[in-house]
């Protein structure tokens, strides 16, 4: 069992807790994600790690509340214990041997981005942070960016924070200003990596993102996370979550994660009532 140190709200819909779990701290490095089961009869979940205390033995992960099993994860307190919380798993993000790099997240995406940029940081790589909301009430991890890149652009769908427009925007601007990246390294929405890659295919700029569809074993036996990338079946749990992304086939990878739009939509209502009924 894993004990949750810490529960906070980040925003009103996101997430972060900080779980008791030694050797996976140990081991872990940025890029890779752990797999949970909030209850022993919960389905498993894949989440990427957000930061790691090796010291103390603790791994932070981030996550938005929006179907059953992640209801059912933000339904526990501090004190309490998740059941099941596997890794590291997946291949380590490549944050060696790079210089300049602009790291851009969207949304909840940027708790994935933020190790990675974190560990570039440390790296002593010159750090350009991107990240993209809708608005806002929506902002993460701002303070937390600040501290570990050079240059960081916040933009917003509305304009109510930072500069109105998409990450693509500021992209642009950065690269208009002469800036050289070794790599661009993109983890949010599918439909945002795609308009990143798009982008910077233009100026050949070599390109990472994160792919984190559905997956259940973790381990590539149930080929639900496979993605066509470079014309090749791979799999993100053991071949990725970083891929090329130019070789990616982001509108493939869009079109199966609807395909579970409707189920999910009802395992969130069915939880969202059984959650009501143990309340009253």
């Amino acid at each position: 069992m894993y004990r949750i140190l810490k529960k906070e709200m980040l925003n009103p819909t996101v997430m972060r807790m900080v779980v008791e779990a030694p050797l996976i701290a140990k081991k872990a490095q940025p890029g890779q994600f752990i797999i949970f089961r909030t209850f022993a009869d919960s389905e498993r979940v894949p989440l990427t790690i957000a930061d790691y205390d090796r010291e103390g033995g603790t791994v932070t992960i981030i996550f938005q509340i929006l179907g059953a099993s992640t209801m059912e994860l933000a339904s526990l307190n501090e004190g309490d214990c998740i059941c099941d919380f596997v890794g590291p798993l997946g291949t380590p993000s490549n944050t060696e041997n790079l210089k300049k790099v602009c790291v851009i997240g969207g949304g909840v995406g940027c708790a994935i981005a933020y190790p990675v940029a974190k560990k570039l940081h440390e790296n002593g790589c010159i750090v350009h942070t991107v990240a993209g909301f809708r608005n806002k009430e929506l902002v993460i991890l701002e303070d937390e960016f600040s501290k570990v890149s050079d240059k960081i652009e916040i933009m917003t769908d509305d304009g109510s924070y930072g500069e109105k427009g998409l990450v693509t925007d500021a992209l642009e601007k950065l690269v208009s200003e002469g800036n050289e990246y070794d790599e661009v390294i993109a983890i949010g929405p599918l439909i945002m990596m795609k308009f990143v890659c798009l982008t910077t295919k233009k100026y050949g700029i070599k390109t990472t993102v994160s792919m984190n569809p559905i997956m259940v074993d973790g381990t590539g036996m149930c080929g639900g996370c496979r993605l066509t990338v470079g014309g090749e079946t791979k799999f993100a749990c053991v071949d990725g979550p970083d891929f090329d992304g130019h070789q990616v086939d982001f509108d493939e990878a869009i079109n199966r994660g609807r395909i579970y739009r409707d189920f999910e939509t009802l395992r969130r209502e069915e939880n969202c009532n059984l959650l009501k009924k143990e309340v009253q």
